[in-house]
């Protein structure tokens, strides 16, 4: 982070030292906001269309009225992507409900905040395709509006450290005995040929998510949405995460105990390849 990096902030391209907003923006005081994060590979956005229609669905949902149209935040995100030259990397978007004394009740006439972030990110590191990535199980303690991509992230962020602190590349979040998601992604896991994952009831409706549910389906593969007890997660053949950042993961270790043959499985590498198919194409210039 250097001043030399421009922030797009409320409609004007700002240097990082100068970008500010009020000790009283309600998405500090409230987490009073949504967000997004947007993979941006060979100057293309992957999956803005999506990323935008979540955006939009979080902004209904919390009343926040979002100050430019769909295609001016389209325009904004590859607007601040271009202005940092960032082609391979993310685009962080948030929006808050603006600026206001602070009292809980929504503000009249408070002027959203938009911020949006352009980061360099080549990708996570070939190894862990590789080799596979450890897990570590945490109760999930988030409260009971995850559909929404909401900052309040805290409680993903304190299980999050909790597995990285015992040298794991993710916390995978555990409700009333059942398998929901990970801190920042989706989790799948593989028996007997067929793919499960948690319905979209109280999580995060994830773009990869959904994209990899397509996916297999359309190579003939079963996937069912339904609840999976942590019991029979870790006993499952084969298990993967899925998101923005994350791409398609092999997990091959959780708690510390193998998962299958602790080795990438079959069908983790059907979703990795098609994942990559789709990235490469965006890449190179075709509609994503």
């Amino acid at each position: 982070m250097t001043n030399s990096e421009l922030v797009y902030l409320n409609g004007e391209l700002v240097p990082y030292g100068e970008a500010k907003i009020s000790v009283e923006d309600r998405g500090f005081n409230f987490s009073d906001g949504i967000y997004e994060v947007i993979r941006v590979v060979g100057g293309n956005a992957f999956r803005i269309e999506s990323h935008l229609d979540r955006f939009e669905g979080g902004a209904r949902a919390l009343e926040i009225e979002l100050p430019l149209t769909r295609d001016g935040v389209h325009e904004a995100v590859l607007e601040a992507a271009r202005a940092n030259g960032v082609t391979e990397g993310t685009v962080y978007v948030q929006l808050s409900r603006g600026a206001a004394p602070r009292k809980h009740a929504f503000p009249e006439g408070a002027r959203p905040t938009l911020v949006i972030l352009a980061r360099l990110f080549p990708g996570p590191a070939p190894e862990h395709f590789e080799k596979g990535v450890e897990v570590l199980t945490q109760p999930d303690l988030r409260w009971g509006y995850c559909e929404v991509k909401t900052v309040g992230l805290l409680p993903n962020v304190i299980a999050f450290q909790h597995a990285r602190s015992e040298g794991c590349f993710e916390a995978i979040l555990v409700r009333d005995g059942i398998v929901t998601e990970g801190s920042h992604s989706s989790t799948f896991c593989v028996r007997d040929g067929i793919v499960y994952t948690h319905p979209i009831d109280n999580i995060l409706p994830s773009i990869t998510r959904k994209y990899l549910i397509e996916a297999y389906r359309t190579e003939g593969v079963e996937v069912r949405e339904v609840g999976v007890r942590i019991e029979e997660y870790r006993a499952a053949d084969e298990i993967l995460l899925a998101g923005t950042t994350t791409e398609v993961m092999p997990v091959v270790q959780v708690d510390g105990e193998l998962v299958g043959s602790g080795r990438p499985g079959e069908l983790t590498r059907l979703g990795m390849e098609l994942y990559r198919r789709d990235l490469e194409a965006v890449r190179a210039g075709k509609a994503g």
